[in-house]
């Protein structure tokens, strides 16, 4: 109900409220109760099967859950397909998950999964050789991402991260790099392979210090450094230095390096903003979307300053996955109260707040336009 309740604070806000409210509501909480039951009952399945294989022989010595991933990104569909519906079936996101990490909205998922299913009936399924295994990496390399933001930040709900999901999707880019570089065939990808191993480790190493005791959201200027996990962090450094110094670059590598920068600074002041600058415009330029060129403005403001960063931002929102997305709205907050209008500040923290589905992050936006009043 609460899901539904950020919903209706979304959609009634642009669209009015229905005409049966009550009804609305009800119908909107059955729908996330039924994909609850279905990634539950899903799961449960997975691990009634893997206890049953365990009572009958010995205990495996390899993870195939690489291996159902690969099957699941099947060549005959396309790579976003691929991806949406191994989320769906071997992931366990629902369709509103799946459709807030590609930036979509949740009907064109749907519609996609719906399609890639009905082109796999009767499809093989089965490992691809050697040789076939190049075209898949990469639709694999994104289902895990994805599994990664949605842990790492869930988009509804009443906590912030999923650690469940950061913690199989970091086990999971370990076995990706294994395989890897266990394969001649796939030496070409161990640099993204890398990349996306050493991300989700720099990522993952300030889980700690994302919350505070009551499950708050704490920005990053905010968080408490030494609640990060330097091991993580030490790993993380490595791999993406020797991803860097041999291996062809690529979008993971260079968030990566970004993540790198942000976790080698001693203090939020000690943060190298202008190398990270320079990061995202690589970024942008070899792999533009609508988040890396929102972080971009972020850290153009932090070199520049919040007037520039305003104009940035102007320029950036006219993409229409950017117009409406809350993290626009937090964003020129943010600019809007360090140039001295607070008024506007708080307009925009109150919309961006009525835009996500994040209980934590709504009352994290809440509370900074509150103290503007």
């Amino acid at each position: 109900m609460q899901e539904a309740l950020l919903v209706a604070a979304t959609e009634w806000q642009a669209d009015g409220p229905p005409d049966d409210p009550t009804a609305w509501l009800l119908r909107v909480a059955d729908r996330r109760l039924v994909d609850s039951w279905r990634s539950s009952s899903a799961r449960r399945r997975r691990e009634e099967a893997l206890a049953a294989d365990a009572e009958q022989g010995p205990t495996p010595t390899s993870d195939d859950s690489l291996e159902l991933l690969f099957l699941c990104c099947h060549p005959s569909l396309t790579l976003p397909s691929r991806v949406a519906l191994t989320l769906r079936a071997v992931g366990g996101l629902t369709t509103d998950q799946i459709a807030h990490g590609f930036l979509v909205p949740s009907s064109t998922i749907g519609q996609r999964i719906s399609r890639a299913k009905a082109a796999l009936r009767g499809a093989r399924f089965e490992m691809p050789a050697a040789a076939d295994l190049p075209e898949r990496v990469a639709a694999v390399a994104t289902v895990v991402y994805l599994i990664f933001t949605e842990g790492h930040t869930a988009s509804s709900g009443a906590s912030l991260d999923r650690m469940d999901l950061a913690d199989e999707a970091v086990r999971l880019g370990r076995l990706l790099l294994a395989l890897v570089v266990a394969h001649p065939a796939l030496r070409h990808q161990e640099g993204e392979a890398t990349g996306l191993l050493a991300l989700m480790l720099l990522t993952h190493s300030r889980r700690a210090a994302r919350t505070g005791p009551q499950g708050d959201l704490v920005p990053l200027v905010d968080q408490d450094r030494s609640l990060w996990d330097r091991a993580l962090i030490d790993e993380g450094v490595a791999l993406i230095e020797s991803a860097l110094s041999d291996a062809p670059l690529g979008p993971y590598q260079l968030q990566a390096a970004i993540a790198a920068v942000h976790a080698e600074a001693a203090t939020a002041d000690d943060t190298d903003w202008r190398e990270i600058l320079g990061l995202y415009d690589l970024l942008v330029a070899l792999a533009p979307n609508p988040m890396t060129r929102l972080n971009r403005v972020v850290a153009l403001a932090m070199v520049d300053g919040p007037a520039a960063g305003l104009l940035a931002l102007d320029t950036a929102a006219t993409d229409p996955t950017l117009t409406d997305h809350h993290r626009t709205h937090a964003v020129r907050a943010h600019f809007l109260e360090d140039v001295g209008d607070p008024a506007g500040a708080r307009i925009e923290y109150e919309l961006s707040a009525r835009l996500t589905h994040s209980i934590p992050e709504r009352r994290h936006l809440l509370a900074r336009a509150a103290r503007l009043a």
